[in-house]
């Protein structure tokens, strides 16, 4: 009895370990919470820390892409500074070539007006000279058609195209003689007066430039001896007309002394039987014939054409110029 009563008040008393026990269940629960709230803050902080990373990277992106923008931007601008610079000395440049193209321009003008001026003087002057021209068309027909009727009784033939005459050497000298025969001699006298008797008349003297004798050869011998020879011969004739016995009158003489010329040829123009065949006694000649004023004038009008069509091209050329400046 007295035991159990003394067990009984034992339990009834506190106990000490009972209540480290709660305690220590109480600061095991505390130390779970304040862990589950550390766990859960660092969550928190480590997802706040990502995100935080995720938009800085996303930041950093942006800004090197910003960064790359602005160099772009600064290149163009640079490039747009460089291009400015060139057109500003371009139109620079421009500016003083505008200047210079107005001189130039201006000269250019000066230039044509002195082509133009110089263009109608040769205009005048073909005008002139085709004026001349005009009042001796006709005249060669007129003097071969009279030498032909001259000649109509005679074995002698005048060219009607050139109206000249010929002479056979061979009937006129010895071989390789340069003195007239006595029977060349008594033709010479009844054929000179009336060819040189036409060209030397007063109607077609103004237009006669220039009576010729010229001798030929065959082709035989060398060319100087030929040479020599040819032009012997065509002397012989010439003394011959210069001779007042032997037909023309003193006037006329003295008309031919400032018309006549002397020429030989030596075998340089021969005369062909067939190709490549020499006539040898048909080039044993000595020709008489005339050259008109008309050929230095159609001379003189083709140096003035000539002289136009430059002066034309000269001003077209400073037109285009003038056109291109």
């Amino acid at each position: 009895m007295k035991n159990n009563r003394r067990r009984r008040a034992v339990f009834e008393e506190p106990s000490f370990w009972q209540s480290f026990s709660d305690m220590m269940s109480a600061l095991t629960l505390v130390f779970i919470l304040i862990i589950a709230i550390t766990l859960a803050i660092y969550r928190q902080k480590t997802t706040d820390l990502e995100r935080t990373q995720t938009e800085l990277n996303t930041a950093k992106q942006e800004l090197e892409l910003a960064r790359a923008d602005l160099d772009r931007s600064r290149d163009e601008i640079e490039a747009s500074n460089r291009e400015l610079a060139d057109s500003l000395a371009q139109l620079q440049l421009a500016y003083d070539q505008a200047a210079l193209t107005q001189e130039e321009l201006d000269a250019a003008y000066l230039q044509i007006d002195s082509a133009q001026q110089q263009i109608a003087a040769a205009q005048k002057e073909l005008e002139d000279t085709r004026s001349e021209l005009q009042d001796i068309v006709g005249i060669r027909t007129d003097i071969i058609g009279e030498l032909q009727s001259r000649f109509n009784n005679s074995s002698m033939t005048v060219d009607s195209q050139t109206g000249s005459i010929t002479f056979s050497s061979d009937v006129l000298f010895a071989y390789n003689s340069a003195e007239l025969t006595e029977t060349s001699r008594r033709a010479l006298r009844e054929i000179i007066p009336m060819y040189l008797g036409v060209l030397l008349q007063d109607n077609y003297l103004p237009y006669i430039a220039e009576i010729i004798i010229e001798g030929h050869t065959d082709t035989v011998g060398t060319y100087d001896s030929n040479m020599t020879l040819s032009f012997n011969r065509a002397d012989s004739v010439a003394k011959f007309c210069m001779n007042s016995a032997n037909g023309l009158p003193q006037d006329q003489i003295d008309r031919l002394r400032s018309l006549l010329t002397v020429n030989g040829r030596s075998y340089s123009s021969p005369i062909y039987s067939g190709p490549g065949q020499v006539d040898m006694a048909a080039s044993r000649r000595v020709e008489i014939k005339f050259r008109l004023k008309e050929d230095e004038m159609i001379e003189r009008i083709a140096q003035v054409l000539d002289g136009q069509e430059n002066g034309e091209d000269a001003e077209n050329e400073e037109n285009e110029e003038a056109g291109g400046n």
